[in-house]
């Protein structure tokens, strides 16, 4: 059994004891989770309380509607997308109020992957001849990633960041495959032509 299905299993099993009036599973999962979820809002907010209420919101969301949960996905996948929605209302909300954004790419890329942030999209603009990443080249890319869309930034943050599947990253979106990666490469190309800008 793969690890993936094994976290599955468990997550299921978790699941129906909570339902079951087991309080304590629903605590397990919290503990099981809580840092991908959080490294992940954070990816998408970037600021550090802002990511800590959204997971918060998210458990508390996913404590609510656990009894109505019917696994037709995983109960992670679940989770990632309430925590996505809640993390995209959040950045709205404060994009429009043109609140300051700072962006460190040295940062882990999630809290059980300490790759820096700056790699994972180094790696996606590699030529044959390889970019050495330098500190400008992950300036660039921060500012890259400030230009395009919260739609792309999303998107490349699901796939590169957190190594979703396309068919896990359209279930959290709730778009097809085919979305996803046709998405995935027009956020590639915009942040390339960002970079570029920068690099003129």
């Amino acid at each position: 059994m793969s690890t993936k299905a094994q976290e599955v299993a468990l997550d299921r099993l978790l699941v129906d004891r909570f339902k079951g009036g087991d309080e304590a599973a629903f605590n397990e999962m919290v503990s099981r989770y809580w840092d991908r979820i959080y490294g992940m809002v954070h990816q998408l907010l970037r600021n550090q309380q802002d990511a800590e209420e959204v997971t918060q919101d998210a458990f508390i969301r996913a404590h609510r509607g656990l009894v109505n949960f019917r696994g037709d996905s995983a109960f992670s996948t679940w989770l990632y997308q309430i925590a996505t929605n809640l993390a995209r209302n959040r950045y709205w909300y404060w994009w429009r109020r043109k609140r300051d954004k700072t962006v460190s790419f040295d940062q882990p890329v999630s809290a059980d992957n300490d790759t820096p942030l700056s790699e994972v999209f180094a790696t996606e603009m590699a030529t044959p001849g390889d970019i050495t990443v330098t500190q400008e080249l992950v300036d660039h890319i921060a500012v890259g990633m400030e230009k395009i869309s919260a739609k792309h930034r999303e998107i490349l943050i699901l796939r590169n960041v957190k190594n979703m599947a396309y068919e896990e990253i359209a279930e959290v979106l709730s778009i097809s495959v085919g979305t996803v990666k046709s998405r995935i490469a027009r956020a590639r190309e915009s942040l390339r032509s960002a970079i570029g800008e920068e690099f003129q």
